[in-house]
């Protein structure tokens, strides 16, 4: 009689039984569909997988083969009612009917997925950037400004983000302003019939989280913080989903005694590889007045430049991404009929020149903004960074033509005289840097056909556009 060899079972055989019991306890704990989960970029290129999801406890990532648990970021609740920038009869506390859970992902991990969700990881060095801004769908009852929200042509930030997904960015940026949806929709109005308002998840959704869905998935995000969130306005929302410091009481945003927290974030860089990086500066509370010295705006902003120039010493070349463009200028209509130029932001303008008169640091190249509707382009022949604005890419557009030259003695900024000058008015886009050299860089912009409408070059400090100006239609 032959008696039955004990067989061991093989590593290889321990290992997939090992894989699998994980798999079962992951799946196990992510049996809800996340609403949205998404890779962020914080401080020191730092990795942090956020998802939003409708159940108490957080769900376990996929690390490489292995299970990351998640932290609770902010569980799901209402925020309380506050003070907001609307009157308070267009005001509503702010409910977020979902958890926020975050992980920060070490730097060795080349997977992470979740519920079948591949969160994007970012190369080491980064040659390929997608830029947006101003992509929420204007509802503002003091401004009388209702967008269609209901027409993807004229909300096209859906669209916007479905073509920029294809370029299949290493990195995404956006310049800020993400939640305009504030005020409920006018009675009788059907082009935003339906929608949410306020400042909570629902808004975020329609606004955000939902239409930037396509781009959220093929690449990890850089955000730079609007003044559409504020703490006066979606500070709350913000504070929860995007930004990248640990959320504490006093930065919720919830209570309006700790803005002059809660609206201030330290300036952080996100390495590029190669010699460069991003620096991110939370503007969001700038305004456009100079501050009294002794202003806690003030003090806060000058702390940030400092912050700004330490960290621009540690690589060659820094591009510098904040909401207001500092060099840059806007049209408007006067009071009387006219069309006139505005100059860049005078807070910020001020801050700037207090801690240096050249106002940036000789290793900042170009600056990268927003909150004007337009998509526009400066140089100043190595006297200044180059500014581009990139506020086009959903929020109902300014639409007082800007001129093909500017005035002779047009200038963005006292002693800031432009040599070259390219503009996009009335037209929905996004843009594209892709690296040509450390600072280097190929800039192509595109309308929501994913159409290149005009191209430049960025050098350094000098950038040159082929088209001067891009005429709508």
């Amino acid at each position: 009689m032959l008696l039955a060899k004990c067989v061991r079972p093989s590593a290889v055989v321990l290992g997939l039984l090992v894989l699998l019991l994980l798999t079962d306890i992951a799946a196990a704990q992510t049996t809800k569909s996340p609403i949205s989960a998404y890779m962020l970029l914080g401080p020191g290129g730092e990795r942090i997988a956020r998802v939003v999801i409708e159940i108490k406890d957080c769900p376990a990532l996929f690390v490489d083969g292995r299970v990351m648990e998640m932290q609770v970021r902010a569980p799901a609740g209402t925020a309380p009612l506050r003070p907001t920038a609307s009157k308070p009869e267009l005001s509503k506390p702010s409910a977020f009917p979902a958890t926020v859970c975050e992980a920060m992902i070490p730097p060795a991990a080349r997977n992470v997925s979740i519920h079948g969700w591949s969160l994007p990881l970012p190369p080491k060095v980064i040659r390929r950037i997608v830029v947006i801004g101003d992509t929420g769908c204007r509802i503002k009852s003091a401004d009388n400004a209702v967008q269609n929200c209901n027409d993807r042509k004229a909300y096209p930030f859906a669209t916007v983000a479905e073509m920029a997904a294809t370029w299949k960015p290493d990195i995404v940026l956006h310049v800020g302003d993400y939640l305009y949806r504030e005020n409920p929709c006018p009675d009788g109005a059907a082009i935003c019939a339906g929608s949410p308002w306020g400042y909570g998840l629902d808004a975020w959704r329609a606004d955000f989280l939902d239409a930037a869905a396509p781009l959220l998935k093929v690449a990890p995000w850089a955000m730079v913080r609007g003044n559409h969130e504020s703490c006066n306005r979606a500070g709350q929302g913000w504070q929860r989903l995007f930004d990248p410091y640990p959320l504490t009481a006093n930065r919720s945003c919830d209570d309006p005694i700790d803005d002059n927290k809660g609206d201030f974030a330290e300036p952080f860089a996100v390495p590029l590889g190669q010699g460069a990086q991003i620096v991110i500066w939370d503007t969001s509370s700038a305004g456009n007045k100079a501050f009294p010295p002794d202003d806690a705006h003030a003090i806060a902003y000058m702390d940030n430049v400092r912050r700004i120039a330490a960290l621009t010493k540690l690589v060659p070349h820094t591009i510098l991404a904040n909401h207001h463009p500092v060099l840059a200028v806007a049209a408007r209509t006067s009071k009387d009929g006219r069309s006139e130029l505005a100059t860049g932001n005078k807070s910020l303008q001020d801050i700037l020149a207090r801690a240096d008169p050249k106002l940036y640091p000789a290793k900042i190249d170009l600056l990268l903004s927003g909150h004007v509707h337009v998509w526009e382009q400066l140089s100043f022949a190595r006297q200044y960074p180059s500014q581009i604005v990139a506020g086009f890419s959903g929020t109902q557009e300014d639409i007082v033509p800007l001129p093909e030259s500017l005035p002779a003695d047009m200038e963005p900024a006292p002693g800031a005289k432009a040599d070259a000058f390219s503009s996009w008015v009335d037209g929905f886009g996004y843009m594209t840097l892709e690296r040509m050299g450390p600072a280097a860089w190929k800039a192509e912009i595109h309308d929501t056909a994913g159409k290149i409408v005009n191209r430049c070059t960025i050098k350094g400090r000098i950038s040159k556009c082929a088209v001067r100006q891009v005429h709508a239609g």
